[in-house]
């Protein structure tokens, strides 16, 4: 059995976050409002499901598509699946959007006023973690992609 390095490892590993957290996306779109309510979403999003509307299922799927995408290009930086183009400079963009996601939640929260303090600390630490561990697969790996 081949030894794998720690970098493949660590995007091994983002690629898991990010896999789960759109897992957790299509979970709100099948159970619907208090799965919504659960991880945090704000009233309005909450409401706009609950009333039957499209657009919050839609918006949660084209999330969940974006973190799916995500998770494949970390396994083609690691070496599991096959190289896709632009592979480094999307491991970058990835870890740059985790990072930045995590960092400038104050800023972006206003935007958001239903969705709960603990979503922001908790979604924001969490987008933390999986952006350095990204950024450090990345990084160790950027000579082999």
């Amino acid at each position: 059995m081949p030894v794998i390095g720690t970098g493949a490892l660590a995007l091994v590993l983002g690629a898991t976050f990010s896999a789960t957290a759109a897992m957790a996306h299509l979970a709100c779109i099948v159970i619907g409002a208090p799965a919504y309510r659960f991880m945090g979403a704000g009233d309005r999003m909450v409401q706009a499901v609950e009333a039957g509307k499209r657009a919050p299922a839609l918006i949660t799927l084209a999330i969940a598509g974006i973190l799916l995408a995500w998770a494949v290009f970390a396994l083609s930086g690691a070496g599991v699946v096959g190289t896709l183009p632009l592979t480094r400079s999307a491991l970058v963009a990835i870890s740059v959007a985790y990072i930045g996601r995590a960092v400038c939640f104050p800023l972006i929260k206003p935007n958001f006023p239903g969705n709960s303090n603990t979503f922001w600390l908790v979604s924001s630490g969490l987008c933390g973690l999986i952006g350095l561990v990204h950024a450090y697969g990345t990084v160790s790996l950027w000579h082999a992609m």
